[in-house]
C-alpha cells in the first residue's frame, strides 16, 4: 500500500508544480504589456526532482503524522527574452501562450492519469 500511496503522492507534487507554473505564466502574460515587467518561469523537472529528493519529517512521537516535506522553493526563475524590448519588458507572448498551452495540457494529462488510477483501485476494491 506504501507504494500506491508514494505514486499518488508524486503525481499530487507534479499536480500541485504545473498549478504554480499556471499562475506564473499566467502573469507574465497579463504583464506583457507592463514596462520593465521580467518574465518568471519554473523548470519542472528540476522542482520536481527537487520535492523527490526530500525525506520524510522525523517525529518525536508515533502518533504525530508523518509528512513529506519539500523545499518550498519552486525555483522560479527570470526567463531571457530572444528579442529585447525598447521598455525593458522580457516578455514574449508567443511563447508565454505556448508554454501555458502546454502546460495545461500536461496538468490535465497528470489528472485524467490519476483518476484512472483511482478508477481501478475503486474497481479492484469492488472485485470487478
Amino acid at each position: 500500500m506504501k507504494s500506491i500511496a508514494n505514486h499518488v503522492q508524486t503525481h499530487a507534487d507534479a499536480l500541485n508544480l504545473r498549478a504554480k507554473r499556471n499562475e506564473i505564466l499566467a502573469s507574465n502574460i497579463v504583464n506583457s504589456a507592463t514596462p520593465n515587467f521580467k518574465a518568471r518561469d519554473i523548470d519542472f523537472n528540476q522542482a520536481m526532482q527537487a520535492r523527490m529528493d526530500v525525506g520524510p519529517v522525523n517525529v518525536s512521537n508515533e502518533r504525530h503524522f508523518k509528512f513529506y516535506s519539500g523545499t518550498g522553493d519552486e525555483g522560479a526563475q527570470f526567463r531571457q527574452s530572444v528579442n529585447p524590448s525598447m521598455d525593458g519588458n522580457t516578455v514574449e507572448l508567443h511563447v508565454e501562450q505556448m508554454q501555458f498551452s502546454e502546460n495545461v495540457m500536461r496538468y490535465q494529462t497528470s489528472l485524467e492519469f490519476l483518476n484512472r488510477k483511482f478508477s481501478g483501485l475503486m474497481s479492484a476494491i469492488k472485485g470487478e
